[in-house]
């Protein structure tokens, strides 16, 4: 069974309704990755990792700290992610799923949506 996921103008056939988001907080330098869930017509945010904290980067008050990541599970549904793509933080976001990883929002262009295909 594969999912499809509206990234943009492309639609892509994940193989399972999971993938994560990572990028690197343009001011502050600090990792961040979230994992996602395809609902249905929605998106799930099923987990949060920081590898450290600051300006807008502050761990949830549950968060525990693992191997220098501060995790916690927020469990939060929203209809669709939009990915600004500034082209200015050095780095944009890297999408991952089990079938590889891609770069987006490197350079300056419209922000990114992404959404379940409808």
């Amino acid at each position: 069974m594969t999912v499809c996921l509206m990234v943009g103008a492309a639609l892509l056939a994940l193989p399972t309704p999971d993938f994560t988001l990572r990028w690197t907080h343009s001011v502050e330098k600090i990792d961040w990755v979230e994992s996602w869930r395809i609902n249905g017509q929605s998106l799930t945010l099923t987990g949060v990792k920081i590898k450290g904290s600051g300006a807008g980067m502050e761990p949830a008050d549950d968060a525990k700290l693992e191997n220098g990541w501060w995790v916690w599970q927020p469990n939060t549904t929203v209809p669709k992610l939009t990915l600004a793509a500034s082209g200015a933080t050095g780095s944009g976001w890297h999408f991952c799923t089990d079938s590889g990883c891609q770069d987006l929002g490197t350079t300056a262009s419209a922000a990114i949506t992404v959404k379940p295909c409808p």
